[in-house]
């Protein structure tokens, strides 16, 4: 109950327009899914995630190379600078590792 209301006052906060879309990241039991997203169209711009993908390693590995992944897309569509939608998690451990890895391919947020 206490993460869909941390989810909802994460997300009135937070808008993506076609200058600065949003990169929402969410994390399931078993896979991780990121996206940037143009609010004011409501569509998806890029997505990567780990579903159908073979990789290996900790979830923690995984979401670095999400980050990596989604911000080598991101680049490809000329997006330069996002807004972090971290959703109901908290800023630590895997989800610090995504925004580091998209950070270091040069993704600004």
């Amino acid at each position: 109950m206490k993460s869909e209301f941390r989810k909802a006052r994460t997300r009135a906060k937070i808008h993506g327009t076609a200058e600065r879309p949003r990169l929402s990241v969410h994390f399931s039991n078993l896979h991780i899914i990121a996206e940037v997203i143009d609010d004011d169209k409501g569509e998806t711009l890029a997505y990567a995630t780990t579903v159908g993908a073979k990789m290996t390693g900790t979830k923690t590995e995984k979401a670095a190379k999400i980050g990596t992944e989604i911000a080598k897309k991101a680049k490809a569509k000329k997006i330069k600078a996002v807004v972090f939608d971290r959703g109901a998690k908290l800023y630590a451990g895997r989800l610090s590792a995504l925004a580091d890895a998209a950070r270091k391919e040069g993704l600004e947020f």
